[in-house]
């Protein structure tokens, strides 16, 4: 094949190799083998886990998951597409040379790729560690010329996908946004050491602990609070209903440990007793706990103590004589199927390969529902309801901009041919909220009805039948919530 670009190349290649690079010669090559297989970026992505926290940890699955996907397309399409033999080392010292020299397709280059997208990856998420990894990534790419294992142009092809493979992470896995705006500020009870604080501790949510567990460690935060663990044989309604009845005769609050599912329970029973609701994450996800800034048993153990609290909106939907809430989604279609194969898989698996397997298989397998919204007959694959509005794109998106709007973020995938295909891919190239299969609309009410039999609903990732007719609507700054100082989660 000849390149157009071949006489420039070679010139920068050449003059590479002429110019002396004394400090460059104790690391360089050095540098380029410890980026074989990914063992550096695989390194560097542990040692974020371990010490950055949880935007460390996110960090560091980004930056691996654009790694992965730059490297799966260089290797399956970028090398057979283009098949370009490596330059020559006659002009490259042999103190740079590599003690093994490669012998696939010179372009693109897979180091360039991998190191490329791992850094733009990690600066998604987190731009000082992306700042800090990037001279690692630079010094990378520009060790395949200085080794003479590939031309200038291969390291910018490599590069340029390896962008592009952290693009398309990105789009498919937006980063959280900043935390939503609480409302308005509310005083409830600063409760010191916890006494007039009842917890309801789910012990079936969430995965097993590693070390202690959350009630052992909301106990030794808060020591005189009444802490319950329920276990999988016990009505966690009605643990729930007898531990607000209790906070409200006590002039305390009720406390609720488990996942986004638990804490839709314990919402309800805190309006019904009109008492402050105190959030302790120990779910798998945790997204109305992440959206009150609260990342840990400890977090919100140090807002009961100070007594700082917000006003946050709760969705009511109610079906005939039964009226249920929900605090964060409520969908019909797919995702109830993929939340309902994802926790036969989870226990097995594991939560994130469940998820995946799970959204292969409803991509897979799911077929259009039939509803009526608002009087008028659709056929969907899928419908999502959110409490407030959400800033992220999709369908299902994950983070609002604000817990007390008043509205209903309402999101429809219609059916039809490919509508499937048409979705994934207009949200793959940034078109979603142009597509003629999406509809999205802020409503501060809104009234479905399923005339098809054996249809689901999950409302906060918890699934259940859907009911005849049901009437989504809102309680604005209906809960107050205990909450993490401004500017922290």
């Amino acid at each position: 094949m000849t390149y157009p670009w071949k006489s420039w190349d070679r010139a920068v290649f050449a003059q590479v190799a002429k110019v002396q690079w004394p400090g460059a010669e104790p690391v360089l090559p050095r540098l380029s083998r410890a980026a074989n297989h990914g063992r550096l970026w695989g390194a560097l992505a542990a040692g974020m886990a371990v010490a950055g926290g949880r935007n460390g940890r996110r960090a560091a699955l980004r930056g691996m998951g654009s790694l992965a996907l730059a490297s799966l397309t260089v290797n399956t399409v970028g090398k057979g597409a283009v098949g370009r033999a490596r330059p020559l080392l006659d002009a490259v010292p042999v103190i740079r040379r590599l003690h093994r020299q490669p012998v696939t397709s010179s372009f693109p280059s897979g180091h360039a790729a991998s190191a490329a997208a791992f850094a733009a990856g990690v600066a998604v998420q987190s731009g000082p560690l992306g700042a800090a990894v990037a001279p690692v990534a630079a010094s990378v790419a520009f060790s395949r010329v200085y080794t003479g294992v590939h031309y200038p142009s291969d390291v910018l092809a490599g590069c340029a996908l390896g962008l592009g493979a952290a693009w398309v992470v990105r789009r498919l896995l937006p980063p959280r946004p900043p935390r939503p705006r609480p409302g308005s500020s509310e005083r409830a009870p600063a409760l010191g050491t916890g006494r007039g604080l009842h917890v309801v501790a789910n012990a079936a949510s969430g995965p097993p602990p590693l070390l202690s567990t959350p009630a052992a460690r909301i106990a030794a935060a808060l020591p005189d609070a009444a802490v319950v663990v329920r276990t999988e044989d016990e009505d966690l309604a009605a643990l729930l209903e007898e531990a607000a009845r209790r906070a409200a005769a006590e002039g305390g609050a009720l406390g609720v440990c488990g996942g986004d599912g638990t804490v839709r329970s314990a919402a309800g029973a805190a309006l019904r007793h009109d008492v402050p609701l105190a959030v302790f994450p120990g779910g798998t996800r945790n997204h109305f706990a992440l959206d009150l800034g609260l990342e840990s048993v400890e977090a919100t153990a140090a807002a009961v103590r100070a007594g700082r609290a917000t006003r946050v909106d709760v969705a009511r939907g109610a079906a005939g004589d039964h009226a249920g809430v929900f605090l964060n989604t409520f969908s019909i279609g797919a995702y109830p199927d993929l939340v309902r194969v994802r926790e036969r898989w989870s226990r097995r698996v594991g939560s994130w390969p469940a998820s995946v397997l799970a959204a292969v298989h409803v991509l897979r397998t799911c077929e259009p529902v039939e509803i009526v919204v608002n009087g008028r007959l659709r056929s969907v694959w899928m419908m999502f309801v959110g409490n407030c509005r959400y800033s992220s794109w999709g369908p299902a998106p994950v983070r609002r901009r604000d817990l007390a709007d008043g509205l209903l973020d309402v999101r429809i995938v219609d059916g039809g041919p490919f509508a499937r295909t048409r979705m994934l891919g207009a949200a793959l190239t940034g078109a979603l909220t142009s597509s003629p299969v999406y509809t999205a609309a802020a409503v501060p009410r809104l009234r479905v009805r399923i005339p098809g039999v054996a249809v689901h609903l999950a409302h906060d990732g918890e699934v259940a039948a859907a009911p005849e007719e049901i009437l989504l609507g809102k309680v604005r700054g209906g809960l107050t919530v205990y909450t993490a100082e401004r500017g922290r989660g």
